[in-house]
Parts: structure tokens; C-alpha cells; sequence
């Protein structure tokens, strides 16, 4: 008997040591039923490249397999048939004498490509840092096996220990407020040792980060969320990750990172220049343009080389998996402009073919409208270039919008700088594909741009709402948040969400200790957003403008027989105006309600126009 022991123990310890030799293969699993049949997979393990590989299942097969540069990875080419159905694939590994097998699961899909249906112009995103945002499981706040254990909510740069779980809990908080769609910063895994709170720098593109929940949490984010009409955005990365990513340590190929051989032998990284045009830049030098592409965003920010096929098709089948994995209603890809422009053409290309319906909309931080919209599908590129990308973010209406409240009205300042920012829509393909909003994540707080006036702020906000836009809102806009006291500050910019943490003295959720300042601006938003849910004219509808006169800019939306009218004033006084110049749009015929208070209101003759916002439907 203990001679039978004995052998049974040689043989499971031989073979443990076999199938250990594989620490991953990814994706992790795969699915049926793609329009794309090709998949491949990266397998690692110690000395995995020196395997044979076989597996026979009816409708897969083996393409090809690649050796990398490291002795230590595999990518294993396959073809999945149309017709194959659901089930597990046995891949067999043959070492020399050793031979030992991976059990891979190819799962059906739950919804047909058609069925995911991306954000639009009828949504109001609401943007979440989720660090910053609630704490509903404290037991998670700390890991110990990761690199960064502080949690200090005194530290604008610490983990605070907002979770999933937290923004799980205030689904029914987000959907009253009237946001249809939630786009949360990176919640996968940051396994840096300082300041990994944001997400940027991701360390595991398979993995949820610990300190914000599990796979199942952020499942049921999406499940619960699509049950109340949200739809679920990811932002994702593909231009760089963090330098303590898994593969750093053994990079596959020799030029899987840019830079890669200064990194490895640890000398200065080239960071990048942060010239975004060469993309566009007819006279753009290679210089110039490699500094642009392959320098480092930030030190401990690796720069992906796209170039590199393997890599390039990784970062592709990774936005699917997750695409399927979490049903997404959306993806915001961070960095847009900095990676290979024609592998971010692919990535887009390969996602919108899969998902026809879907939506992913690109990060262009620039303030120029030729450069924003060089990259929404369906523009005439002088270079030839289609990105497939349908949504570009409008950081020039952004701006627009802050400097015409801001600046003295004159000829050429002020309310005109709106008027002349909209009139730039000729040059759009879809002008209401673009991504508007008043402030984001990395940007001061709108109430801080616009000098922490209120009525300035409620004028940034209804003409936000109201423009022929997809509109996005940062938490804690809905209750006048800023960051006066340090401006440009990414730390205070992201400060913790009042109510999110138990013992919080302010708690918005209940409308708790609010300022009454802070209650009429929650009010004045939450009237906005659920107004404009079921308003059919801004989702769709025609837009015109009024040239500014009297302090004043009009903006009129119009969808078969309902219509908007939005007038903002910059005036300190009430003033009346004679409503001739609006002749051509027959308000005079229609009955309309003033939507922030609900009264009714005769459109005909003169009309007194209160400083601020004054916004009126025909279908209320």
C-alpha cells in the first residue's frame, strides 16, 4: 500500500509540475459566434516556447503557432468555424517526454451583436472616478498582497476606498437624478506602489483591481444598471500601461514597449513630446513624430507598441472579451491620439464590425475643432485616414462655452464665442456624436472655470444640455463641487463624493447638510436631466441659433411637432425683447411651459428674459 502511494505521488506531483509550466493563457476564455473566426491566444509559462501544441474539436483549429523572444510565452493562432458550438477545448502540450493539457472554455454568447446598442445623443453620461465616489465594502479598502496599502482620505493622492459595490448601491440615486449612462475611470487592476487610485496604469488587462470588488461585482454593476436603462461605458487603455504590469518583468518581444531597450537596461525613458497634431500635420518631420508616438506618456507609464501584431491583436481581443464579458453600452478610450494612429484605425474597425449599434467615443484633449473631428468616422482626411471611431470628445465647445461666460461681451468675445463655436458643425460628420461636458476627471471643476458663479454654471449647464451633443457630467457637478483652492490639482479635482463614506456629515444621497445653494443646483440639474430624457427634439432634432444681441444667445431644437427654446442672458436685470426676430420659428402658435418652473408662458409680442437661463418646451 504505501509502495501504491508512493508511485501515485510521483505521478501527481510530475504532473503538477507539468501543468504548472502554463501561469496563463489569455483571453482567459473566448466565445462563439464572432463575424471575426481568428483568435489568438497568449500563453505563458516557463520555457512554454519550446511546446508543441495540438487540440482536435469539431470547428476549431490550429493556424499557426509563434515562438516570441522570450523563451517563456507562446502565441497559439485559431480558427473558430461559424457553426462551432459552445463547449471546452482540450489543448495538448508536448515538452520533449513531457505532455500535460489546458482546458480552454469557448462559451456562447448571451446577446446577439445587434443587441449592444452604444450611448448617443439620447443619453446623459455621468462620469465616476470610483475611488472618490461611495465605500460600500470597507473589507476591501485594503490588500495586502499589492504594492500600495495606504488609505488615507486625507491625501488627495491615497486610495480613499471607493469601490463598485458603492456605485452599485446608488444606481437608483444615479437614475433619478436622469443619467442614462454611467462611465466609470478604470476599475482594473493598478498594482503600483503610489497614487493608484486613478486606474491609468493598469498591471492586469484580464483582472478587476481588489481594492474595488471582483469580476462578479462589476457584472452585477452592468446588470443592475441595465435594469434601470443605464448603460455601462469602459474606459480603456490602450497606449500605455504601469510599469509594474505582470509582463514587465519578461516582456514576449524585444519591442513589445517602446523604448524597450533603454527600459531593460534601465537608462533614461524618452517621454513623449505631447505633439498630437503630427496625426494631422502635412509637414510633420519623423522626428517629430516618433517623439510623439514612442515616448513615454509619463515615467511610470510604459508606451505599448502597437506596431507589434501580437501586441496589437492582444489590445483588440481584450476590448471584445470585455465587451461580451460585461455587455457594455459603450467604451472611452483614454489617450486617443498617442498610440499608432492606423493600429487605433484596426482596434475600431474590428470592435464596430463585431457591434454595429455599438458606440466608443476617443480622447482628443485638444481645443481645435480640425483636429477633434479629424478623428469621427465619415470625415474627409487630407492623408486618406478613417479612424471608424464614432464619437470624438468636444473639448473646442468645452472651452467655447467657458470663455463666452467668461469673457466682457464685445464684438468678437463673449456670447459669440458660443455662436461661432456651433457654427463650426459644418465641418463634423455627426455633430451630435460628439462628446460634451463641462469638466471631467483630469480638468477644474466647471464651478471653478467659471469663477464660482452660480448663474454662470446654470447657463454652462442647460446650454450643455441642450446642444445638438452627447452630453457627459462629472459627479459631484450636481452639487457645485470645486477645486478653487488648488487649481489644476488632479488630487482635489477628484475629491471624495459627500455621503459616499458612513459617518460623512454631508450626505447628498440623502440630502443631508446640503447648502441651500447646493439643494437648488441639485433641483435645477435634476429637472434638466429628467426633462431631457424624454425630450425626442434635443435627441434628434433640427437645431438653429440667433446671432447674440442684448447680452443674449438663443438656441432653438425642433423634432416633428415639439420644440425647445433655450435663451441665456448675461444680463443682471430681467430685460424685455421683442420676439419679431424670432418670426420664422412660430412660437406664437404653440402653447409652451417654462420647464424650471413649470408655468405657463405666451411666446408672442415681447418677452421678459430673467439673467440666466430661460428654457421653454411646447411638450411639457
Amino acid at each position: 500500500m504505501k509502495k501504491l502511494f508512493c508511485v501515485f505521488l510521483v505521478f501527481f506531483l510530475a504532473n503538477y509540475s507539468m501543468s504548472a509550466q502554463i501561469e496563463r493563457i489569455e483571453p482567459p476564455h473566448w466565445w462563439v459566434g464572432f463575424e471575426h473566426q481568428n483568435l489568438q491566444l497568449l500563453v505563458q509559462g516557463d520555457n512554454i516556447g519550446k511546446a508543441e501544441v495540438d487540440l482536435k474539436y469539431p470547428g476549431v483549429s490550429i493556424q499557426n503557432i509563434h515562438k516570441a523572444d522570450s523563451p517563456n510565452y507562446l502565441f497559439v493562432d485559431l480558427k473558430i468555424e461559424k457553426n462551432t458550438k459552445p463547449g471546452q477545448l482540450k489543448l495538448k502540450f508536448k515538452i520533449g517526454k513531457d505532455k500535460f493539457s489546458y482546458n480552454y472554455d469557448l462559451k456562447s454568447r448571451e446577446l446577439s451583436a445587434k443587441e449592444y446598442k452604444g450611448f448617443d445623443s439620447s443619453d446623459v453620461i455621468y462620469l465616476i472616478t470610483p475611488d472618490r465616489f461611495a465605500n460600500a465594502n470597507p473589507e476591501n479598502d485594503i490588500v495586502d498582497n499589492l504594492k500600495e496599502t495606504k488609505l488615507d482620505r486625507n491625501d488627495d493622492y491615497a486610495r480613499h476606498g471607493g469601490d463598485i459595490q458603492g456605485i452599485i448601491k446608488h444606481l437608483d440615486y444615479i437614475d433619478e437624478m436622469g443619467f442614462t449612462a454611467i462611465w466609470s475611470s478604470p476599475l482594473l487592476v493598478n498594482n503600483m506602489p503610489r497614487a493608484s487610485y486613478h486606474g491609468y496604469a493598469i498591471t492586469d488587462y484580464y483582472q478587476v483591481d481588489p481594492r474595488f470588488g471582483t469580476l462578479e461585482d462589476y457584472k452585477t454593476l452592468s446588470q443592475q444598471a441595465k435594469d434601470r436603462g443605464i448603460k455601462l461605458i469602459m474606459d480603456m487603455v490602450a497606449n500605455h500601461c504601469g510599469s509594474h504590469h505582470w509582463w514587465m518583468k519578461d516582456l514576449p518581444f524585444s519591442d513589445w514597449v517602446n523604448a524597450q531597450r533603454a527600459y531593460e537596461k534601465g537608462k533614461q525613458l524618452p517621454t513623449s513630446n505631447h505633439r498630437r497634431t503630427i496625426n494631422q500635420d502635412l509637414y510633420a518631420t519623423d522626428y517629430d513624430s516618433q517623439k510623439m508616438t514612442e515616448g513615454w506618456f509619463v515615467p511610470s507609464m510604459p508606451d505599448l507598441n502597437q506596431e507589434n501584431p501580437f501586441l496589437a491583436q492582444y489590445l483588440i481581443q481584450n476590448s471584445i472579451w470585455w465587451i461580451e464579458t460585461l455587455q457594455l453600452g459603450g467604451i472611452r478610450q483614454d489617450t486617443y491620439p498617442y498610440p499608432d494612429k492606423h493600429f487605433m484605425s484596426q482596434w475600431a474597425k474590428a470592435i464596430m464590425t463585431e457591434y454595429p449599434n455599438f458606440n466608443i467615443v476617443g480622447e482628443e484633449w485638444s481645443t481645435n475643432p480640425l483636429i477633434a473631428g479629424y478623428w469621427q468616422s465619415g470625415q474627409k482626411t487630407a492623408d486618406g485616414y478613417q479612424s471608424h471611431l464614432k464619437s470624438s470628445m468636444d473639448f473646442p465647445m468645452q472651452q467655447s462655452i467657458v470663455q463666452a461666460l467668461n469673457h466682457e461681451e464685445t464684438w468678437g468675445t463673449g456670447l459669440v464665442q458660443i455662436y461661432e463655436g456651433l457654427a463650426n458643425d459644418f465641418y463634423y460628420p455627426r455633430p451630435m456624436d460628439m462628446m460634451i461636458f463641462p469638466d471631467n476627471h483630469d480638468m477644474d471643476r466647471i464651478f471653478t472655470q467659471l469663477n464660482e458663479d452660480i448663474t454662470k454654471t446654470k447657463m454652462a449647464l442647460a446650454l450643455i444640455l441642450t446642444l445638438p451633443r452627447t452630453p457627459q457630467i462629472y459627479y459631484g457637478t450636481e452639487i457645485l463641487m470645486e477645486n478653487s483652492a488648488k487649481p489644476g490639482d488632479h488630487g482635489l479635482i477628484r475629491t471624495d463624493f459627500p455621503g459616499g463614506w458612513e459617518g460623512d456629515e454631508v450626505n447628498v444621497f440623502q440630502n443631508k447638510n446640503l447648502t441651500d445653494e447646493q439643494q437648488n443646483f441639485k433641483l435645477f440639474l435634476k429637472t434638466l436631466l429628467n426633462f431631457r430624457k424624454t425630450s425626442k427634439a434635443i435627441h434628434q432634432g433640427k437645431t438653429k441659433h440667433f446671432a447674440p444681441f442684448e447680452n443674449i444667445y438663443t438656441l432653438y431644437r425642433q423634432q416633428d411637432d415639439e420644440a425647445v427654446l433655450l435663451l441665456i442672458s448675461k444680463n443682471e436685470k430681467p430685460i424685455e425683447i421683442d420676439l419679431d426676430r424670432f418670426q420664422e420659428l412660430n412660437l406664437e402658435a404653440q402653447k409652451w411651459t417654462e420647464i424650471l418652473t413649470k408655468n405657463s408662458v405666451e411666446l408672442s409680442g415681447n418677452l421678459t428674459v430673467k439673467p440666466g437661463v430661460n428654457l421653454f418646451s411646447n411638450k411639457f
